[in-house]
């Protein structure tokens, strides 16, 4: 098995770690950057919410920067479990969605977020996120706003030279840890090398990434039910 790492700059350090304590070989290119949005958020708004929700690690990075690591008093949501752990840095305890279904469907199926009527929420995610649980949630009669701070940009790569050191290299398995960067992947790769790239085992975060996955012609595909270590280790059957 040779591996492929495709995280954001800075965030595959511990999948490395545990893949050499394991002897599995891996190659890391970031084909996501994630950027600061400077958004403004209404300090009374976040500070009278009664839940924030936090889509995912980089939504809290960015969250502490803008709030110098002060986060007000409330209860917390997390969609998948590393989240959780990037908000326990900051001593907040936040519930996870179930860790069968670590994704949007998961978190709206928590019973605290069943009877939440009038309740003020605001979800901190990056620009152009999925609206499930905002809609859900309206549903269910909560008064729901967004803080975006971040944005995902794709890194800059020359496809040709990039596709020649993974083959190189003898990729054959991918850990795609999002939607965005299953469709980078995608544009990225030169169309005579697709046979190639849809050859390889393709790990994914959630079951609408494993159907995008599928419908891209992928035919090894694995869902890990998150994007943290962990699970993506326990897909990898390691």
């Amino acid at each position: 098995m040779k591996v492929l790492l495709t995280r954001p700059e800075g965030r595959n350090q511990a999948m490395v770690q545990q893949l050499k304590s394991k002897g599995v070989d891996c190659i890391v290119t970031p084909l996501l950057a994630v950027a600061p949005t400077h958004f403004p958020i209404d300090a009374h708004q976040l500070s009278t919410s009664d839940c924030i929700i936090f889509i995912s690690t980089n939504a809290v990075h960015f969250a502490a920067l803008s709030l110098n690591n002060r986060f007000p008093e409330c209860r917390y949501y997390a969609v998948g479990q590393a989240t959780a752990d990037a908000l326990r840095q900051f001593n907040i305890h936040a519930e996870v969605a179930p860790q069968d279904s670590q994704d949007s469907e998961g978190l709206l199926s928590l019973n605290s977020l069943a009877e939440i009527r009038n309740q003020q929420i605001v979800i901190i995610r990056g620009v152009g996120g999925r609206e499930t649980i905002a809609e859900q949630l309206t549903l269910r009669q909560a008064k729901v706003n967004y803080w975006e701070v971040y944005q995902r940009v794709m890194p800059k790569l020359d496809p040709q030279s990039v596709c020649s050191q993974w083959q190189t290299a003898k990729i054959d398995t991918i850990v795609v840890t999002s939607g965005e960067v299953l469709v980078n992947l995608i544009n990225l790769v030169p169309k005579e090398l697709f046979a190639w790239l849809q050859s390889c085992h393709i790990i994914v975060p959630s079951h609408r990434v494993e159907q995008r996955a599928k419908t891209a012609g992928f035919c090894h595909v694995t869902n890990a039910n998150g994007a943290n270590t962990e699970a993506v280790l326990q897909a990898l059957s390691l």
